[in-house]
């Protein structure tokens, strides 16, 4: 893989009048705070814009103006770029993988996951902690003008993607850019309260359901939780309201590993894989055609909910 840098990025973003602009499926924090604070900037440039995330659930982030600009569909126009940010491969762009097969234009990867294997005409791909550092440095490389809206996208990529900044990620580097943002106005104390303190009710009772139920295997180096649609419809949740359930186990004093299994329909089960350092969990999501990072990372395994256990058990047991 070629790594273009950010000001050859910069170069082609400024030179294209029409731009698309993709994250993975189910986007987190750091795909809407990279991906809408390009989107911004572009705009800013005069320039047409748009940003399309399949199965979004906006509710979490209708405290940033801008999440209003995501669009469920691609307007049928010929345009010269096409940006994934924080897409690791691909399929992970879920119904727009196909309008990305079809693009005639340039193509540009910006990403932070360590098993993205550079499928852009042009990549910018890094490991760090945030996908929206990369962004904050393209930025600054750019000169493109940061306004207090751009910044608390940005911010909020840093925050959600590093744990508050409590991940073995995160450097001096991180430090610097989200003081940078501090001081272009990003409201750090708006985004901690709606991404890490309020919640909804039906979140609260998840929450109990959930962690009354977790098991420990690998003499208590490996605690898993379970999230059932049962468990989901009882309470009247939403799936999107389980983000950030993986974090918990792995406050357990011994464990290795946490992960969370969630139904997501009938044979069918999303885990999210969250690793203290000694375990590189991206392997083990790679096993199942996942990845990630090495400390946090996802795939999707099929059959029983004890099947899908054992196998993600002994993977991990491969790996620790």
């Amino acid at each position: 893989m070629k790594n273009n840098s950010l000001e050859e990025i910069a170069e082609i973003l400024n030179s294209a009048e029409k731009v698309a602009i993709f994250c993975h499926i189910r986007p987190d924090g750091d795909a809407i705070g990279s991906g809408l604070a390009l989107l911004l900037a572009l705009e800013n440039l005069g320039k047409t814009a748009y940003m399309c995330c399949d199965e979004f659930d906006p509710t979490k982030f209708l405290f940033l103006s801008a999440v209003s600009k995501i669009k469920t569909h691609l307007p049928e126009i010929d345009f010269d770029a096409f940006v994934t940010v924080d897409c690791a491969d691909v399929a992970r762009l879920g119904i727009y993988q196909r309008d990305y097969a079809k693009m005639k234009g340039v193509t540009v990867n910006i990403d932070h996951h360590i098993s993205n294997d550079g499928y852009g005409k042009y990549n910018c791909v890094t490991q760090c902690t945030a996908t929206c550092e990369i962004v904050t440095r393209l930025f600054k490389a750019s000169g493109w003008q940061v306004t207090s809206d751009i910044a608390n996208l940005l911010m909020l990529g840093l925050i959600t993607d590093s744990g508050n900044f409590t991940h073995s990620d995160v450097t001096p580097e991180t430090y610097r850019l989200a003081a940078f943002l501090r001081e272009k106005g990003a409201d750090c104390n708006l985004i901690n309260y709606q991404m890490f303190t309020r919640q909804p009710k039906q979140r609260a009772l998840l929450y109990g359901k959930v962690m009354s139920k977790m098991r420990f295997a690998l003499d208590d180096r490996l605690a898993i939780i379970t999230i059932s649609l049962s468990d989901l419809q009882s309470v009247g949740a939403e799936k999107s309201m389980t983000e950030g359930f993986v974090d918990f186990p792995l406050t357990v004093d011994g464990v290795q590993v946490a992960a969370s299994v969630m139904e997501y329909r009938e044979g069918q089960y999303k885990v999210s894989l969250r690793s203290k350092g000694k375990v590189n969990v991206n392997a083990v999501a790679s096993t199942f055609g996942g990845g990630g990072h090495v400390l946090a990372s996802g795939c999707m395994l099929f059959g029983s909910l004890e099947e899908v256990i054992d196998r993600l058990t002994y993977a991990i047991y491969q790996n620790i």
